[in-house]
């Protein structure tokens, strides 16, 4: 297994590489900690899955292209991942990108509802508007496990509309954040339920 840095300097570096990062205040969440949390936790998810023998494991990334950039390099072939994203640069990604606006939560083009064994979301706005649109998505494509990140207020929201509970690992962000940031999970989840002291 890899450094943790260096798992997180492969996605970085991506971005800097292609010139793309995440706009601020639409996407540029690039949660250091965060990310490196979900990829632990996707890739745990994808070698139980290879143990049960399944054929193929399926992940939404929903407004969050930097998670969707690390998996790209280090998933095993039987996995598939889809990034549904705003920014149209991202389109270099060819069949796995779709365009999403979050405005029209069900526009999907191609993707077939309950078809991603777990779906990542990382709402680009804080409001209760934004997060109901995007878990409109949501429950369209998962048909197991969700993972979001957004505020700590959102929280008896995300929780009425997804099911999720709030885990103990707190988010990071290279900038200051105004307001406090947590990980939500609809399933027990070891990796982001360890505080800093017990990763």
């Amino acid at each position: 297994m890899w450094h943790e840095r260096d798992e997180t300097a492969v996605a970085f570096g991506i971005c800097v590489l292609l010139h793309i990062s995440e706009k601020w205040g639409t996407q540029m969440m690039t949660y250091q900690s965060f990310l490196l949390k979900l990829w632990q936790h996707c890739k745990s998810f994808m070698e139980a899955k290879k143990q049960m023998i399944l054929v193929k494991t399926g992940i939404a990334c929903v407004a969050c292209p930097t998670l969707y950039q690390k998996l790209q390099h280090l998933k095993p072939a039987t996995c598939t991942t889809v990034l549904l994203e705003f920014d149209k640069r991202f389109a270099i990604y060819k069949e796995d990108f779709v365009f999403y606006d979050y405005n029209t939560p069900l526009k999907l083009t191609n993707l077939q509802e309950n078809s991603f064994d777990v779906v990542v979301a990382d709402p680009p706005y804080l409001s209760e508007e934004c997060l109901r649109k995007i878990a409109q998505t949501v429950q369209f494509l998962s048909s197991d496990k969700v993972i979001l990140c957004t505020g700590a207020v959102m929280e008896d929201l995300a929780r009425e509309l997804l099911g999720v509970s709030v885990c103990l690992f707190i988010p990071s962000h290279s900038r200051s954040l105004a307001n406090a940031f947590r990980c939500f999970a609809n399933f027990k989840t070891h990796l982001l339920n360890q505080t800093v002291a017990d990763a």
